[in-house]
């Protein structure tokens, strides 16, 4: 069977004559086609509704990813539920981010920028993603504080750290460990140093001047801990097609979702807009991922603020 194109080329919404339409509304218009629907419940099931709903709330509360190419933004999403990653930023799984690309105008032939989106896969995916592979026993990654760092011992690769005390003071690093069901063994510990160089060196967005993760303190811990086991899986880990397509996707401009055609940000820089998590909606949303039953809702139904109701009333399928 021939595969339905999922380019905005072949399926962006017509404007009406003489009126002008935002780019938040073209994409949000492009989302609520019946045919794009469907690309995502093929994918994902009774998910979907959520899942879209999800994708649009977050283009609606960043100025810069409304103003985003509709078919980057797509790409981005279809990537995010190929690989079964909630779009939502207090879950911490996937992001779609704004970034500046620079093109050369074929009409005048002039270097311009234009918004695009690209993916991000957050610590907490990647996670997710070993875990569903079925090979992993036990996996984490946490920051290291300077109360409980002693030494590292970059031949041996022996840590010493004591996490049975709470952390207190400045963070020095950060630590990332597996262990595989064969009973093999990895910890992984970069010092904060480290990780700001290997930014310095790879990341656009880091050495761009505008606000980006790497330049907002608690974001650089969350970038800091997925720097670290992204790197620990993929050199130690074993990886599933699955987790293999995440790493490929990570970090790149989703020209096509299917064929896997991405293009990376060697000539882009993040725009001046990142989202805060609020810790509060972080908690709810944790709560919701983690609930079992009915019950488990119910319990924390009259707290859920009106960002996660879609979350929620997913899950709340998910459970019956």
């Amino acid at each position: 069977m021939t595969k339905t194109s999922t380019s905005v080329a072949t399926t962006q919404p017509q404007q009406q004559t003489g009126v002008a339409k935002t780019q938040a509304q073209l994409t949000k218009q492009f989302f609520t086609q019946e045919n794009v629907k469907k690309r995502f419940e093929e994918l994902l099931g009774k998910k979907s509704v959520g899942f879209v709903s999800s994708v649009l709330q977050c283009v609606n509360s960043n100025k810069s990813l409304a103003n985003a190419d509709t078919n980057t933004v797509f790409q981005a999403a279809m990537m995010a539920a190929t690989l079964d990653l909630p779009i939502n930023q207090n879950l911490g799984f996937a992001y779609i981010i704004p970034y500046n690309e620079n093109f050369k105008d074929p009409v005048d032939d002039q270097w311009k920028q234009r918004a695009v989106a690209q993916m991000q896969i957050g610590w907490r995916g990647f996670v997710q993603l070993a875990q569903r592979s079925g090979q992993y026993l036990r996996i984490n990654v946490t920051e290291v504080y300077e109360n409980q760092f002693e030494a590292y011992n970059n031949l041996t690769e022996e840590l010493k750290a004591d996490f049975d005390i709470e952390g207190e003071g400045n963070i020095v690093g950060y630590a990332s460990y597996f262990k595989l069901i064969n009973g093999f063994e990895k910890t992984v510990y970069w010092s904060r140093v480290k990780v700001e160089k290997h930014a310095k060196k790879y990341s656009i967005a880091y050495k761009g001047s505008g606000k980006t993760p790497w330049k907002d303190v608690d974001q650089f811990h969350e970038m800091g801990k997925k720097t670290v086991l992204k790197n620990m899986l993929s050199k130690w880990g074993i990886l599933s097609i699955e987790m293999q397509k995440a790493m490929v996707a990570d970090q790149g401009i989703i020209k096509d979702a299917e064929t896997e055609d991405i293009e990376y940000t060697d000539n882009t820089f993040q725009i001046q807009e990142t989202q805060k998590v609020n810790p509060e909606e972080e908690r709810i949303a944790l709560m919701i991922g983690d609930a079992k039953t009915a019950e488990d809702l119910k319990a924390i139904e009259k707290d859920v603020p009106d960002t996660l109701i879609d979350l929620f009333n997913q899950k709340k399928e998910e459970v019956k």
